[in-house]
């Protein structure tokens, strides 16, 4: 038995210990890159301004985080994102938000956001003028289930709309 041991490769010479250090490398860099990877393939991140005083405003963001958005929240009003962002004031409302290339006006639902990043329109983004009831935000036990009829209206390049999606 001693002879099978002496002809043995010792279990730990530098050669061995460099290439267990460097497979252990080479494994932490193919797990960072693929999460870095399944992280750029996901939703990117929302940045909203809004009024620090806005429940239902806060209601939306949570909601989005849920669907899986990271948000970013500037809390000292939407009305210059509005006009910077090019949202024409009769589809305002009380939060705005910007999503990769796209403007999102009020409670617009995160499906609606994320079938626009999917299909990547040639407009400006999507809205839900006013406070619709009924709509993400909106939907909080004040409301007792009450749901209002509402359209999300996708604003295109030129400032017109086309109904996106309707609830009803």
């Amino acid at each position: 038995m001693n002879k099978l041991n002496e002809l043995a490769p010792p279990s730990s010479t530098p050669l061995v210990d460099s290439i267990k250090k460097l497979r252990t490398l080479l494994s932490c860099f193919l797990l960072a890159s693929v999460a870095y990877t399944a992280s750029a393939q996901g939703n990117p991140v929302a940045e909203v301004w809004k009024d620090p005083s806005c429940g239902c405003c806060e209601d939306w963001v949570h909601h989005m985080e849920e669907a899986g958005f990271k948000v970013k929240i500037h809390n000292d009003g939407n009305e210059e994102a509005r006009k910077k962002l090019l949202v024409p004031v009769k589809y305002g409302s009380c939060h705005t938000a910007k999503i990769g290339n796209y403007v999102v006006e009020g409670h617009v639902p995160a499906a609606d956001i994320k079938r626009m990043l999917k299909e990547k329109p040639t407009a400006r983004g999507l809205t839900a003028p006013g406070m619709p009831i009924g709509s993400p935000g909106m939907d909080g036990p004040a409301f007792a289930g009450q749901k209002a009829a509402y359209d999300v209206l996708l604003i295109k390049n030129d400032g017109s709309t086309a109904v996106y999606q309707s609830y009803r």
